[in-house]
């Protein structure tokens, strides 16, 4: 998972990517970069590390031009390295001519890039982003296409999750894979200057006007000219019938201030937390208590349906970076104790339910309970706002392996005893399939196992 930003035609178009970036630093906290033209060069600064670090006021000083694109880095293909840090930039003779940022997956990642390796493509890194780039450039620049030509051969060739900006010195691309899996949305400024993001609590930031969506299989093209939409037949593009976002999104990733999928993300979590509660009719809680932040919402429409006031048992230290996208179980591991400590005495002889999100490893959740019962709670309920995570993700999601999720090493039993807690439910999938407004839009390989593709 990544968060991606364009600007175009901004006179401070670096200073606006960073101001985005930072608000998008939730769907990546390893490396973040910014690839500024001033129509003759292209300048790229990327760095490991999160955006108030690397991009501080002299750097972005540095970084003069009209035309942006960001880019904070989640690993999930290729490892946490400089080298796979975003935007990837092309040079030809005449210099940087090219720059790229994605996020989302390749499924078909091998096969591409030997074929491009075959016709004396090089690559530095083994990031998604290069491929996707190095792809269309070499149409471009050996097979004498348009870029929307060499994106729309890349969208029938590559197959995966994208949701993508592409610059040049003087244009900027917005594309969106065929199946819709990451969100992306673009609007204009009050002086007419374009931005686009994964999420639309960026464009908030800037007072965006007029936000909508890139639509899957959608080709933007945004010039001195104007703007144009290039529509594909998305139905020539992928194996199904319809869209498939990924229901994640609205559960976990995305902040829950944006509108993601045309839906409010909030809106989405309280709908899930009210279903949650529909099988809870006896019990009698004394404390209703969120993992913060990203359970929140849900906890908050658990507790209206109970007609019950959320108690923010659990204090979250927001300096510390979001446990699960941390790239190694060590590191996320020490990352829970930094992260999060009790209010003192609340707990002490209570019913607590406890809301979280999901369970994929189960050892984070299995050390902020420890918390909670060494706080003197009684009874621990556990809830869960998705169903079991069993299957691997290819579309971005860092849960590359089945062996390493819970839900296929443990019964649901063995999970309660394992977390020690006295109940625990998942949301099942027909029941979050109600959350939504189309639920047949949405990717649930993850709890079912069915890829789209």
């Amino acid at each position: 998972m990544c968060g991606i930003v364009g600007v175009f035609n901004q006179q401070y178009a670096a200073e606006y990517a960073a101001r985005c970036l930072y608000a998008e630093q939730h769907r990546g906290q390893e490396s973040c970069g910014i690839a500024v033209s001033d129509s003759n060069t292209i300048r790229l600064e990327k760095q490991m590390g999160l955006v108030k670090d690397v991009f501080t006021p002299e750097v972005l000083e540095t970084l003069p031009g009209n035309i942006a694109i960001g880019h904070v880095r989640y690993p999930t293909r290729g490892s946490a390295t400089a080298t796979n840090t975003q935007p990837h930039v092309v040079e030809l003779l005449s210099g940087p001519s090219y720059a790229l940022a994605s996020n989302g997956d390749i499924v078909n990642y091998f096969d591409i890039r030997r074929q491009l390796e075959a016709k004396g493509v090089w690559f530095k890194s083994n990031n998604d982003g290069e491929l996707i780039l190095k792809y269309i450039v070499h149409q471009i620049e050996k097979e004498g296409k348009e870029i929307a030509s060499a994106i729309k051969s890349m969208m029938k060739e590559v197959r995966g999750a994208y949701s993508a900006v592409l610059m040049t010195r003087n244009e900027l691309y917005m594309f969106r894979d065929p199946y819709g899996f990451r969100p992306m949305s673009w609007g204009k400024l009050v002086d007419d200057s374009v931005v686009v993001a994964s999420e639309t609590c960026a464009l908030d930031i800037l007072d965006t006007r007029n936000v909508q969506v890139v639509h899957p299989g959608e080709i933007i093209v945004v010039s001195e000219r104007g703007i144009k939409h290039i529509n594909l037949d998305v139905s020539k593009y992928r194996n199904t019938d319809t869209n498939r976002h990924c229901i994640f999104e609205h559960i976990y990733f995305s902040r829950p201030d944006s509108f993601d999928f045309e839906e409010d993300v909030y809106v989405v979590r309280q709908k899930i937390g009210e279903l949650l509660a529909e099988d809870d009719h006896d019990l009698k809680p004394d404390l209703i208590v969120p993992v913060p932040d990203s359970s929140n919402f849900i906890a908050q429409g658990y507790a209206e349906a109970k007609k019950m006031h959320v108690t923010y048992g659990l204090i979250r230290n927001h300096y510390v970076g979001r446990t699960f996208i941390k790239p190694d179980q060590k590191i996320r591991d020490e990352s829970v104790r930094q992260k999060f400590n009790t209010l003192a005495h609340l707990f002490k002889d209570k019913v607590v339910v406890l809301i979280d999100d999901s369970i994929v490893r189960g050892t984070t959740i299995r050390s902020i309970i420890k918390l909670i019962l060494n706080a003197g709670a009684k009874e621990v309920h556990l809830r869960i706002g998705s169903p079991q995570v069993k299957f691997a993700c290819y579309y971005g999601i860092d849960t590359p392996n089945k062996e390493d999720l819970i839900a296929n090493k443990k019964t649901i039993e063995e999970i309660r005893e394992y977390l020690n807690v006295t109940s625990y439910k998942h949301i099942d999938i027909k029941t979050l399939k109600k959350s939504v407004g189309k639920p047949d839009n949405f990717c649930y390989a993850c709890f079912d196992g069915k890829y789209p593709l």
